[in-house]
């Protein structure tokens, strides 16, 4: 049974618009690969972090909503997690009413849990 998932992810700020799009392209890739459907990615562009996280202060933000069974999550967090471009990324279930919430209107804030695999 599909899930909706979205996931956000953050990378280096030093990083170049080919290297960004390379990036987003091989988890893009990686999901649509492994049977997830319904794929949307929105780049949100450099910002301030909240807290440094290690040496940046900046980063681009990468948001990605995807339908899938949540076997692709564990191992697109490790290629994450081994990746020197990530330096944060988060994935959530949304639940059921708030993806019908957000069809009905753009302006609905997205209800989530946190997602296990």
């Amino acid at each position: 049974m599909s899930s909706n998932y979205e996931m956000m992810y953050i990378l280096r700020p030093d990083l170049s618009e080919d290297q960004v799009g390379e990036s987003i392209n091989k988890y893009k890739n990686y999901l649509s690969e492994n049977g997830a459907d319904n794929i949307e990615i929105q780049v949100k562009g450099k910002r301030r972090l909240a807290y440094p996280v290690g040496k940046y202060l900046d980063g681009i933000y990468v948001q990605m909503n995807y339908q899938a069974d949540g076997t692709q999550i564990a191992p697109l967090e490790r290629m994450m997690r081994l990746s020197e471009d990530v330096i944060r990324y988060l994935s959530l279930k949304l639940k059921k009413r708030a993806v019908a919430a957000a069809a009905n209107s753009e302006e609905s804030e997205p209800v989530a849990e946190t997602a296990e695999a």
